[in-house]
């Protein structure tokens, strides 16, 4: 992605699970969504070790283990209505707000 921004499709809190690369099949919470770069952060998925040096006594060096981002197109969204990965669609209600939908079953993802 030569700097496009993504569509909204995924947002915080939203369930989702991995399709593509080493950690295939799992599934787990959005942390943060960076939108200028495509990626996601996953609640303890594609974990990474840092090594940080020791800064003072306030914060002591280690190895820290933190979420490292995946690309947007390598998860889908689980579906809180069926519990599958499916697509997101978009619908605008009577009151002209927008809201998500599940494309296997039809369900508004997003609470209103």
């Amino acid at each position: 992605m030569s700097g496009e921004v993504v569509k909204g499709n995924l947002k915080k809190d939203d369930t989702v699970l991995v399709i593509a690369g080493r950690e295939r099949g799992k599934t787990g919470k959005v942390v943060r969504v960076l939108r200028e770069k495509g990626k996601v952060l996953v609640e303890r998925i594609n974990m990474i070790k840092r090594h940080r040096k020791p800064a003072g006594p306030q914060s002591p060096g280690g190895i820290l283990e933190k979420e490292a981002p995946l690309d947007i197109s390598n998860v889908m969204l689980l579906c809180p209505a069926c519990n599958k990965p499916t697509r997101v669609g978009h619908k605008r209600l009577e009151n002209r707000t927008g809201v998500r939908t599940c494309r296997k079953c039809g369900e508004t993802i997003d609470k209103a």
